[in-house]
């Protein structure tokens, strides 16, 4: 029997704000799809992969990233401040550096809803 997720009122902590006018918050996101056979050499590159990505998050240039749920697995995402700090961390990061990613794209995007 699938599971009932209740609905809950928004914490005190987050508050959304619409952007309006003329104001936009651009950032790029970073799709990677990878390898077939990504899973066997994770490990390998795992820490250098995190601290690369703790760097960036440190310096507000990646302000979220994580891999995908659902299929097809190996799938992530990041976002960031600047098409520069995307296209840069694609160039630093060991992952694709070491084949595990077999295609990236960025993306401008920008926020609609954001929290105060």
């Amino acid at each position: 029997m699938p599971q009932r997720l209740e609905a809950r009122a928004p914490s005190a902590a987050w508050r959304p704000r619409t952007v309006t006018g003329n104001f936009t918050r651009m950032k790029y996101v970073l799709f990677y799809e990878s390898a077939p056979d990504f899973r066997s050499k994770i490990p390998l590159h795992i820490e250098a992969h995190r601290a690369l990505w703790r760097t960036y998050a440190a310096d507000r240039r990646l302000l979220m990233i994580g891999p995908f749920a659902d299929e097809p697995a190996g799938s992530a995402m990041g976002i960031f401040t600047s098409r520069a700090a995307a296209e840069q961390f694609v160039r630093d990061d060991p992952f694709v550096a070491s084949g595990l990613v077999a295609k990236w794209t960025v993306r401008e995007w920008t926020e609609a809803l954001v929290p105060e």
